[in-house]
């Protein structure tokens, strides 16, 4: 094994970049990072029936979007670990397995998926829980082989796992685990179509690519005795584990992909316009604690900060709220010049403000600056100007001196020469329609925002005139003059 430190993240492009796998990719790199190691991204792409167009795509540029950067992948490999997609070393898997045939740690097994089931019922029937397989083939003499495939039978290769061995080792994370072999059969290491199973392939990859530590998650703690068995019969070093803890949500249930409540991948948080910043920071505190009372880190920090005698041993609840403070914080601190260049695409794609020029897009961008969560909210708060609500009831807020407001401050409008308002400017129109009306406070604003939007809440009135500008406002003042 190599001495220079190298961890993985093995997705299957079986679905898109997804909170928890990059959560485990940002711990596998930080602690690369951390070691003066390498990180490397392959896929695991045998479940070829449930391999999805575009998922193997995500899996790779989301991580590269979030800051995550690989140092080998499919993209840049390198020739002494390549191929590093699964579906193209099936050759050697194959070698492999029936390696291990020869030296009698594996034999090969001619049962059919119907004699399975019928073992599995009967084991059942017998108040079997765990189904265990019953080696009815491993003594098959070749004849019987020999006979089994000319019927057209193709075998699959089991692993032989020996009687009441105990399987120990030191996990980063939980400290000594345990396990014993009877907790589990004799195992499918090598499928009757050639495709390895997840357990032997693994090994196989994590040993060429010389991995020397994984850390995922927790749910694949019961896979690892079954991979350290495979270890044991090569005679080679397994790598160092960690498993990570499960991500709740609030409730304290598992995070779940069909809990509606929460944006489960990726491209969604980059399709709203969440800053990848603010996500590699969240992911980071998703799991692991500081050893400093801090909330904010540059990725450069992390590098350093990070420890990974740190991650947790608790389950990490995922906190949507936090998300948005910290992604808001983030969007705050951008400077005036990045934020402009980082919301103009989101403005852009919003058809009711086609034919707006750059110069009045960046206007609107920067009136908001200070209130979006993410930054395709925008859109969502400007919805509420360029939209006017016509269902509010006018005789709330409207009186007998509304004709004379709206139309007074219509004809200021008109007369005004300004090609937009600031507070200041604004301060000064409003002071003089005070004087012309005798009208001033909620029963100035009020009337003049109703009339202009139809909402009683949202950006200030000058901003709302930028917005649609004074032709546009002009027209909805006189069109609610009674």
């Amino acid at each position: 094994m190599s001495n220079k430190v190298r961890v993985r993240y093995a997705p299957s492009p079986t679905g898109y970049l997804h909170i928890g796998g990059a959560r485990s990719a940002l711990f596998n790199y930080l602690f690369a990072k951390k070691y003066n190691g390498d990180f490397v991204f392959r896929i695991e792409d045998t479940d070829i029936e449930r391999n999805i167009e575009g998922a193997e795509y995500s899996q790779l540029h989301d991580l590269i979007w979030l800051n995550i950067i690989p140092d080998e992948s499919i993209e840049k490999m390198n020739p002494k670990y390549a191929p590093y997609r699964q579906m193209e070393k099936l050759d050697l898997y194959r070698k492999y397995a029936y390696e291990l045939v020869e030296k009698g740690y594996a034999y090969e097994c001619y049962c059919t998926s119907e004699e399975l089931e019928q073992s599995r019922l009967d084991q059942e029937a017998n108040g079997v829980t765990a189904f265990k397989y019953d080696r009815r083939c491993l003594h098959l003499s070749e004849q019987e082989k020999e006979e089994l495939r000319k019927k057209g039978i193709k075998p699959s290769i089991r692993l032989k796992v020996p009687s009441n061995q105990d399987l120990s080792f030191t996990d980063l994370v939980r400290g000594d685990v345990k396990f014993n072999s009877d907790d589990f059969g004799d195992f499918v290491i090598l499928k009757s179509n050639g495709i390895p199973t997840y357990n032997f392939a693994v090994v196989i990859d994590d040993h060429i690519m010389e991995i020397t530590h994984v850390l995922r998650g927790e749910e694949h703690l019961s896979n690892t005795p079954k991979q350290m068995m495979v270890y044991n019969y090569f005679g080679w070093e397994h790598p160092k584990f960690g498993h990570m803890t499960i991500i709740i949500n609030k409730n304290g249930k598992k995070l779940s992909k069909r809990d509606l409540n929460i944006m489960q991948f990726m491209s969604q948080y980059r399709d709203k316009g969440y800053l990848p910043e603010a996500i590699f920071n969240f992911l980071l505190l998703l799991g692991w604690s500081p050893a400093e009372n801090k909330e904010i880190f540059t990725i450069e920090e992390a590098f350093s900060a990070f420890d990974p005698a740190r991650l947790s041993k608790s389950p990490s609840m995922f906190d949507n709220d936090y998300l948005n403070h910290m992604n808001s914080t983030y969007i705050k601190e951008l400077s005036e010049e990045k934020y402009v260049e980082l919301v103009e695409p989101f403005l852009k794609k919003n058809e009711l403000l086609q034919g707006y020029s750059t110069e009045q897009l960046h206007t609107i961008a920067k009136i908001y600056k200070s209130e979006l969560i993410y930054l395709d909210q925008i859109n969502e708060l400007l919805s509420s100007v360029l939209v006017k609500n016509t269902e509010f009831n006018k005789n709330e807020i409207f009186n007998e001196n509304t004709n004379l407001l709206l139309n007074t401050f219509a004809e200021l409008l008109e007369k005004d020469s300004s090609e937009k308002f600031d507070k200041e400017s604004f301060k000064i129109l409003v002071n003089e329609l005070i004087s012309l009306t005798g009208i001033k406070g909620k029963n100035l604003y009020m009337p003049i925002r109703m009339a202009l939007t139809g909402h009683e809440h949202g950006v200030e009135l000058f901003n709302i005139i930028n917005i649609i500008g004074k032709k546009e406002a002009i027209r909805r003042l006189k069109e609610e003059i009674q």
